[in-house]
């Protein structure tokens, strides 16, 4: 089943994509360039999609401007020592304008170009960190454009989005990826890395990618500056 899977290069969509090769699924990996600060992550997402074998991998350009205001596109700072409880209080700085939305329409026109019948997708309802569009009725929200805004989805054969990890803590996603021989060294979650990938350890989302291996009981392969 020809599938578009949407790899960032982080822990989360590494784990899809490893989900979906062993499902056997045809992948065609897709991912972004939009102005962020972790761009670093453009070559984990090569190396696992050679890793994992897929089908294509596209990387494309969305205009920064696009995308401004966030601490992930260089406006501000990126947030770094809070708590988990803060962290799962209100909508951070790190929040992109409408990113999954752009991602998701993107994902579709692809779908449709090259065949797929679905779209899969790393967000995660618990560890979410506040976005709105890693929620479950954004999901159902972008099913319902697949339905009526897309060719596929008019003749009767609409594109599905599913997210494996939708309910799923950060520890089991990785006991998943782990029981898959992933090899979560090459991913990169960070958000503010150093130049060579190193994680600085301390924004939200090193946070909590050190809880989900900690709780796990999986050795940490992650590079700390």
């Amino acid at each position: 089943m020809p599938t578009i899977v949407l790899l960032s290069g982080g822990l989360d969509s590494a784990t899809v994509l490893a989900i979906c090769r062993d499902q056997g699924k045809e992948c065609h990996a897709l991912s972004f360039r939009y102005g962020q600060r972790h761009a670093v992550e453009l070559a984990a997402a090569a190396e696992l999609a050679r890793a994992l074998g897929v089908v294509s991998h596209r990387i494309c350009a969305i205009d920064a401007e696009l995308l401004s205001g966030s601490a992930l596109t260089g406006r501000g700072q990126v947030p770094r020592g809070r708590s988990e409880s803060e962290i799962g209080v209100g909508i951070p700085s790190t929040y992109v304008p409408a990113r999954n939305t752009l991602f998701a329409a993107h994902a579709l026109a692809l779908a449709e170009a090259v065949g797929a019948q679905e779209i899969a997708l790393g967000i995660n309802a618990l560890d979410y960190s506040g976005y709105p569009d890693c929620r479950p009725e954004w999901l159902a929200a972008m099913e319902v454009v697949a339905r009526l805004g897309t060719r596929a989805g008019v003749e009767g054969q609409p594109i599905r989005f599913i997210a494996p990890l939708i309910a799923m803590a950060k520890a089991d996603i990785i006991r998943v990826g782990v029981g898959l021989g992933l090899d979560y060294g090459i991913t990169v979650s960070c958000y503010d890395p150093t130049s060579g990938g190193a994680a600085c350890g301390e924004c939200d989302a090193c946070v909590l990618r050190r809880r989900g291996f900690a709780q796990a009981g999986v050795a940490d392969p992650t590079r700390y500056r």
